[in-house]
């Protein structure tokens, strides 16, 4: 129950309560004055005086008059009394369903400010409510310093995460460096070379854990410049990039491509689509399928992509979009990727105001649905 309806049930609450209280009252004193009073039908006459047969057929007469007035009385005080206070009671509803909207307004205000500031990500923005110094002013300025706080904080941890990245990257660029000259040696033994790509493939992990460190950053940052783009030909150009890969590992890859126009920034919506991709052909099996679909629903735009491989239990499902969770305990298989590119898809998705979804296949795999809203100027 909303405060507003509460607000208005305490209203007409209170004036029923007081109505039917009054109404009582009321009640009570007319009653107590409508009783029987002996000394006003019935003279004081001496002792000696004795009534007639007619006079005491009329003061019963006046007996029943009386009491019929009496309940007549009563009863329409009853009557009437009751429906005045309920429809009094209606109306203080009314009032205070019209009240409460008064009161709540900038209440309904701020809520809107704090709704569009969660859904756009853009933790720049404050309510900034100008009014009298009450409890919604003191309400608001908790929260914009609440978002200081967070922006703060999450500007903070980018920033960490961004400068940390590029300056191991330089490290592992002169490592690669210096070990893929001293495998390509003429004089390098068999050994050496057996070592030389043990570690260029952990090299080569490293840098792809840190761009995947860097893509999070990114995608963690609130889309602004959104423009309009097809979805499909971002997956189209995905697909020509994935399908040396796919060949070399004996994956055929089916495209249902429809089109899907969307908006925001095409390089993060590819690497969403390249990680998908990846992940379809990389978690796969020896001669296994691929099925990448992009279409339109309504207000939406969806891609989906389904791939063959091993069973995934359904409740494994929502750890997959944790950073560095692996299935099936591949955590040491270094060509599978870092362990971030379901999460990256994720924070990606949720930056554009989408949603991710998976499901397991019952022949074995994951369907991932990726829902965009659509471009609002598409026809």
């Amino acid at each position: 129950m909303t405060v507003r309806m509460r607000f208005a049930l305490a209203c007409a609450g209170v004036f029923f309560f007081l109505g039917a209280l009054t109404v009582t009252g009321v009640y009570f004193v007319v009653r107590s004055q409508l009783e029987h009073r002996a000394d006003l039908i019935r003279p004081d006459f001496p002792r000696e005086y004795s009534y007639g047969d007619s006079y005491e057929a009329a003061y019963r007469n006046a007996m029943r008059v009386r009491a019929a007035y009496q309940r007549e009385t009563l009863s329409g005080v009853r009557t009437v009394g009751g429906l005045i206070v309920l429809a009094a009671t209606a109306g203080a509803f009314g009032v205070g369903w019209r009240a409460a909207g008064w009161v709540l307004r900038p209440v309904k205000t701020v809520t809107e400010t704090a709704r569009r500031v969660a859904q756009s990500h853009d933790l720049t923005e404050r309510i900034a409510y100008e009014g009298p110094r009450d409890e919604v002013k003191e309400l608001t300025e908790i929260y914009d310093t609440m978002l200081d706080r967070l922006a703060r904080s999450f500007d903070g941890q980018r920033r960490f995460v961004a400068n940390a990245s590029h300056e191991l990257r330089t490290p592992l660029t002169i490592n690669r460096t210096l070990v893929d000259v001293a495998v390509r040696r003429p004089d390098a033994t068999d050994d050496v070379k057996r070592l030389g790509e043990s570690l260029l493939l952990v090299n080569a992990r490293h840098e792809r854990l840190i761009d995947g460190l860097l893509a999070l950053a990114e995608g963690e940052q609130a889309v602004l410049d959104r423009r309009p783009f097809d979805l499909t030909d971002v997956a189209e150009h995905v697909l020509d990039q994935a399908g040396e890969e796919a060949a070399e590992r004996e994956v055929t890859i089916h495209r249902l491509l429809d089109s899907a126009p969307t908006t925001g920034e095409a390089v993060l919506v590819e690497r969403l689509v390249q990680n998908l991709v990846e992940n379809a052909i990389r978690h796969n099996q020896p001669k296994g399928e691929v099925w990448v679909t992009t279409r339109r629903r309504a207000e939406q735009v969806e891609l989906v992509v389904a791939n063959t491989g091993l069973h995934v239990p359904p409740y494994e499902i929502e750890t997959i979009f944790q950073p560095f969770r692996r299935l099936h305990g591949d955590r040491l298989r270094s060509e599978r990727g870092s362990g971030l590119g379901l999460s990256i898809v994720r924070v990606i998705a949720e930056a554009h105001g989408g949603t991710v979804t998976a499901r397991p296949r019952d022949e074995g795999g994951l369907t991932i649905t990726v829902e965009l809203p659509v471009d609002p100027s598409a026809p």
